[in-house]
């Protein structure tokens, strides 16, 4: 992260978009900034941002089908807030330099250093670490937790960056 510009805090007022013709969308709010100009990257960048001077989210600024920029307003997030699509919101969004990685149970992490896969774990992006994460800890019974752990293994040294 240290190859990334920090242009300190921006502030910005946005109306909460979402494309209704998909079902099932997340809602949005766009970037109304270019993030190779402020940034130094063109896209996810790594931010925390506050809504509404009350509600925190950590995410990253994307560039979604052609749009500029935008950050993500999962519907929980937008439910704290009591706002939908078309709704104004006030944005505050900072550079965020902490690195990101997912925590690892004992099991799963000791078989991805015994299968030599724990550095491409930890080089996968924030989010295909949360779903090989989830995936492992959804299991109900622990025969089958053992055995995506195995695949987890598996899945990684074979390049795959997603669990399914």
């Amino acid at each position: 992260m240290s190859d990334l510009i920090n242009p300190g805090p921006i502030e910005f007022t946005a109306v909460i978009e979402r494309e209704t013709s998909v079902s099932n969308s997340s809602a949005w709010v766009s970037f109304p900034f270019d993030l190779k100009e402020t940034y130094g990257k063109g896209n996810l960048v790594p931010v925390k941002a506050v809504f509404d001077d009350t509600v925190t989210y950590q995410g990253s600024l994307a560039k979604m089908g052609g749009r500029g920029a935008c950050l993500i307003l999962r519907k929980d997030i937008r439910g704290q807030l009591g706002k939908q699509p078309g709704d104004q919101v006030k944005v505050r969004v900072e550079l965020d330099t902490v690195e990101r990685f997912w925590p690892l149970a004992d099991d799963a992490k000791q078989a991805l250093k015994k299968s030599g896969q724990l550095l491409t774990f930890r080089d996968l992006a924030y989010s295909h670490q949360r779903e090989y994460f989830r995936w492992v800890d959804e299991a109900k019974r622990l025969e089958t937790r053992a055995k995506r752990i195995q695949k987890m293994c598996e899945l990684l040294a074979a390049g795959h960056k997603e669990p399914r």
